[in-house]
Order: C-alpha cells, then structure tokens, then sequence
C-alpha cells in the first residue's frame, strides 16, 4: 500500500532526520523531493503546490529552526500535514435514531461496488448491527446473483425483485426490511459513467426516493487522479457524504487517496485492505500518514489482534503463558491467528521502527508461510505437546512428510523456542524477535542459501582472530 510514495518520501526525509541544523538549502532539496514525489504518486497538481507550500512554511518557522532535533520536527510537519491533506480526524458512518439507516452506494462500473456493498455488511453485523442488502444493479448482467452468494457467505438477507426499475427496488426494499428486526440497509445501485446523463438522473431518483442517511462514493484507488475527477463529476450531482475506496492494497501511488479530500471536500470514509470479505476499515488519516512515513500503525495492528483472537482463546494462551508453557499446538494457533489479521508484509509494517528490516522479507511467498503449518501437522499429538522428545529421526520423519528439509525443521523448532522467549518477556515490553513473529520462515528457506565468497571467508577468519 503506497509502497512507492512511501519509499519516496522516506528517502527525501532521511537526510533530514540525523541532521543537528538545517539551513536553506537542505530545507529545498528536501521540499523538491517531496513535490515529485508526489507529482509521480499521481497527486494533483494543485494539491502538491499547496502541500509542499504549507510544509516549507512551517518548516523555516522558529520552532522548528531552534529545536534540539530540527530535522525530526520537519517529519513530524509533513505528518501532520498528510494528515491534514486525507482528513483530520476519522470520518465514520452516521446513523439514525429511527432505525433503519439508508447506506447507498455509487460509482462507476467495475469500481467494486458489489462486493464493497458486501463487505461493508459485514463490517457492520461484526459492530452488533443487523444489516441488509437490496440488489437495486439492474444494468449489470448477474449483479443480483453475485450480491445474493455473498450474503449468503456472510449470512446477510439480501432483497431481490425482478423489475427493470431500480427506483420500485428500492422502494420496495426497504418496506420489506422496515419491521423484520433490520437496522441498517445497504443499497448496491448499477455502475454509472458520470457522463451518461439518463443513468445519473436515474441514480438522483433512486436516492430522491431512498433518503439515505449515507450516500458513499465507491472509488477505484488504481485509477489515481481519474477518480478524483470522477467524484468531483458525482458531487454535483448527488452529493456524496464520503468515500468507499477499494483496492488501496494494490495502489503502490496513492495519488487518489491523497487527493480527493482536498479537491472534493468529501472524506475517505473507509477502504478495502485486501479480496477478503473481511478486509474493510474505517479510514483514519493520522495512522495512514504514519504508515507512509515509515512510523507503523500500533492502533490499527492492536484492533486487528484482538479482531483475530476470540476472548476464550485469548484467555487460555494467557493461562499457559503464565504457566511458561509453549507446546506447538499453542504455536500453531499463534500462526494462525497472525495469518487472520492480514498479509505478513502489512501487518510487519505496522510495527514502528520495522519498516527498514523487511527487505530481506519481500521475497517472502505468502504461500510458501504455509509449509510452517504442515510442518508443524506432520508431527504426532506428543510431538506438538512435548517438543524436547523430537530427535534426529523424528526430525527425518517430520520433514519426509511435510515435504520440506530436516534444515528446516532444525529453524522451525529453534523459532518455537525464541517465541516461548517472547512470550515471557511480552510482559517487560521486550521487542518482537522477527524471526520469530514469521514463523522461523525466512526467504533463505525458499532458495538454497549462497555458498560464501572467498570475500565473506576472509571476513569470518578475520572476526574470529579478533
């Protein structure tokens, strides 16, 4: 997410960071690379002026000058100011006293609105709500059927009529909803050009007869400055509360996530992390600017621990922590619970400070983290109890039938054993070993390891004889 404009910006902050003083001319070199940065994140134009213009300000400012660490002051504004630029503060949903809440959805075709709609559901029965879907996408062929499968996988009533009139869909939706113990009702509309005068005046009537408490525009993050212009197009015509975005996993720019507030005046309400149903958050700009700079995402990584971790779970991990117990059952379901919050790579990223130690982990397949587990079901119930019992045979035995190497296994137990390590220590604040936190999987166990250079030998002779 953002990987480029992160990268970028990253790099032309560094050497500000260490810096005692800063004078005039690190200040505009440090500003000329943050504008293209910017600029190729695909960032309007007009914003990136105003941006870099608020940031140079307040940059040469006294306070900033006269600090004991200038250098991190200059970080600390451009965060703020990326906060700023996305929207101070969350933006949340709003609902009525007099249920149900009127949720409608717009967009373009092929901006995910569908399963958007879906997930959003889901989101909200997770919160306590009692949600429903009305399949008012009448325009695209098998809309209605998809949005019906996926209510069924998230167990959420879906309304379907078979009429060509998306307004008599509406209508009748949400008399069917009014007293069946619904408090919330999501309405999926056809994916509309903002040019097609017929279909917008369309979409103005269905929300004319909806009254919706919310209308969200659904935004395709991979389309950069072309969804601002499109919502800028949809704002005068409908008059969106705020922003769905999807496919901000894919977007490596971010120049639509960082534009669209400030040309729109509409927030970014929430944004789809991922194709899993699951995989829709609120948006909240403060902790996406520290993730574009590198700072991690402490908050958003606790609130995906304790989504991942039921409380009776939680409770017994805790009892046999106490106890210093660690057998690999309670590694397994350790694995799997880091597996639920999310792809390694975004959760890594949102521990402060851990951003710099992943290059060795881009080369991580998200597949290959899944021979930790057969590993770990190759062994029998006393070898995933008792670990001490496993020797060489065992070991043999155990890398035969997960298909890896004994090497393997050898760093598989060896992590078990500095989890346990972690596990002990969670309690004096000690920092998470990574190699732990992966697993023991680490990209040499994907490719054979390199032979040593006659180089690397001389340097390994060297450091013994001191």
């Amino acid at each position: 997410m953002f990987d480029a404009l992160s990268d970028r910006l990253q790099s032309a902050l560094g050497d500000l960071r260490g810096r005692g003083t800063l004078d005039e001319e690190a200040i505009s070199r440090a500003m000329r690379e943050i504008r293209l940065a910017l600029l190729e994140a695909d960032v309007n134009f007009e914003v990136v002026k105003e941006f870099v213009a608020h940031v140079r300000e307040r940059a040469v400012g006294q306070d900033v000058l006269k600090s004991l660490t200038p250098g991190q002051q200059v970080v600390k504004v451009v965060h703020d100011e990326l906060t700023e630029l996305m929207g101070a503060g969350a933006s949340g949903l709003a609902f009525t006293s007099r249920p149900p809440t009127v949720i409608l959805l717009a967009g373009l075709q092929g901006s995910g609105k569908t399963t958007a709609a879906a997930k959003l559901a889901l989101l909200l029965r997770k919160e306590g709500r009692k949600p429903a879907l009305v399949a008012a996408d009448l325009q695209r062929p098998a809309a209605i059927d998809q949005l019906e499968q996926l209510g069924k996988q998230i167990q959420v009533p879906v309304y379907r009529e078979d009429t060509s009139d998306p307004v008599a869909v509406v209508r009748d939706g949400l008399h069917a909803f009014a007293d069946g113990g619904v408090d919330t009702v999501i309405l999926d509309t056809a994916g509309r050009l903002h040019v097609d005068e017929a279909l917008m005046a369309e979409l103005e009537r269905v929300r004319d007869e909806a009254k919706p408490t919310n209308v969200l525009l659904v935004l395709d993050a991979m389309t950069g400055q072309e969804a601002v212009n499109v919502a800028l197009a949809f704002q005068e015509r409908v008059a969106f509360d705020g922003v769905l975005m999807t496919k901000l996993d894919g977007d490596a720019r971010g120049g639509a996530a960082l534009s669209v507030k400030a040309v729109t005046g509409r927030p970014i309400k929430l944004i789809s992390v991922g194709e899993k149903l699951d995989q829709l958050e609120y948006f909240h700009p403060d902790r996406m600017a520290s993730r574009i700079l590198g700072m991690g995402d402490v908050l958003t990584l606790i609130e995906r621990a304790e989504a991942a971790v039921e409380e009776d779970e939680q409770k017994e991990m805790e009892a046999r922590m106490l106890k210093g117990q660690f057998s690999f059952d309670d590694f397994l379901r350790s694995y799997k619970m880091l597996r639920r919050m999310g792809p390694l790579q975004g959760i890594l990223k949102m521990i402060p400070g851990l951003g710099s130690q992943l290059d060795g982990l881009d080369d991580v397949d998200e597949k290959q983290l899944g021979r930790v587990e057969a590993v770990i079901l190759s062994m029998t119930p006393l070898e995933r109890g008792r670990p001490a019992v496993i020797d060489g045979s065992r070991r043999q035995r155990i890398a035969g039938g997960s298909g890896t190497t004994v090497e393997e296994v050898n760093r598989l137990l060896e992590a078990r054993k500095q989890m346990e390590k972690i596990m002990k220590g969670v309690s004096r604040g000690k920092m998470p070993d990574l190699g732990a936190l992966t697993g023991g999987v680490t990209p040499d166990m994907q490719q054979p390891r390199r032979k040593a250079t006659k180089s690397n030998k001389k340097k390994k002779r060297t450091k013994s004889r001191r």
